[in-house]
């Protein structure tokens, strides 16, 4: 694990945070890590991308699954 200092942040942020993490029953540490994972989440835009990387490599996906999941739906087995 890393540890991040983050300098200059003004009373009125630090006291929201405090109020953040004791409303939530966590410790500022915690919930400023959380913040942060989730504003490093990729944007959509970004996520996009990556499925059309994927996309690429698998190439056209040719056929009907439609006889595949009427089947798997119909299936009346308990366990398979």
């Amino acid at each position: 694990m890393v540890d991040i200092l983050v300098r200059n942040v003004d009373e009125e942020t630090a006291r929201r945070l405090k109020d953040k993490a004791k409303a939530n029953g966590a410790s500022v540490s915690d919930t400023v890590r959380e913040m942060i994972k989730a504003g490093l989440k990729p944007s959509k835009e970004e996520a996009w991308a990556a499925i059309d990387v994927i996309r690429a490599r698998i190439g056209k996906v040719s056929g009907d699954s439609t006889s595949d999941i009427r089947e798997d739906r119909d299936n009346t087995e308990r366990y398979r």
